[in-house]
């Protein structure tokens, strides 16, 4: 684990998955031609705050990055977190296998 900037500890992996959650952010913010002030303006959340997500901080609140992805348009995107659970499936088809029954003697 890594301490990042904020001195919050968090796994590396995550800290880079934050970052390129901004880094995506930033980028759909800048297709769309709009300043941090006019996402701030809609999402109803400060101008730091708007730079906080786009930086991938994890001190900031999930809530936040929704009203961010939803003044830019993408909040059906959060309906894809953990959709995609390969692991989980698996696990479940493993106890979805028929039980043996026991001989009637």
């Amino acid at each position: 684990m890594a301490k990042n900037t904020t001195g919050t500890l968090l796994p590396r992996k995550l800290q880079k998955n934050l970052q390129v959650a901004g880094e995506q952010i930033r980028m759909a913010r800048l297709r769309r031609d709009l300043s941090v002030a006019q996402v701030a303006e809609r999402a109803t959340v400060s101008a730091l705050s708007v730079s906080r997500v786009e930086k991938g901080l994890p001190t900031v609140s999930i809530g936040i990055y929704l009203r961010v992805l939803y003044a830019l348009q993408l909040e059906e995107d959060v309906l894809l977190l953990a959709a995609n659970d390969e692991i989980g499936k698996a696990l479940q088809d493993l106890r979805l296998e028929p039980r043996k029954r026991a001989s009637k003697r």
